[in-house]
C-alpha cells in the first residue's frame, strides 16, 4: 500500500539552495538555525538517491535516521510505582 521509506538528516551550508532537495524525496523539516534538512526517500532507491544528493555543492554531511529500527512496542513487566508516591 505505502512504499517503505527511509529517513535522512542532511546538513547543508545554504538553506535557500536546500529547498531544491524536494525533487529527491519528501522534505519533512528544514531547520533554519541548525542548517539541516530531515528528508524521507523510498527505501529501494535510497542509496542511489543519496549518492546524487552527496554530489550537491551545498551538502556538508548526510546521516541516516534510525527511527525505523527503534522498538516502539512496550511491555508492562515493571509494576506501576505511581500509587506509592500519592498524597
Amino acid at each position: 500500500m505505502f512504499p517503505e521509506r527511509t529517513g535522512y538528516i542532511i546538513w547543508v551550508s545554504d538553506l535557500k539552495a536546500a529547498r531544491n532537495l524536494d525533487k529527491y524525496g519528501s522534505v519533512h523539516y528544514l531547520s533554519r538555525r541548525m542548517h539541516y534538512v530531515v528528508m524521507y526517500v523510498n527505501a529501494e532507491r535510497a542509496e542511489e538517491t543519496m549518492k546524487n544528493v552527496r554530489k550537491l555543492p551545498y551538502v556538508r554531511k548526510i546521516e541516516r535516521s534510525y527511527r525505523n529500527e527503534i522498538k516502539t512496542e512496550y511491555s508492562k513487566d515493571i509494576p506501576d510505582k505511581t500509587r506509592y508516591y500519592g498524597l
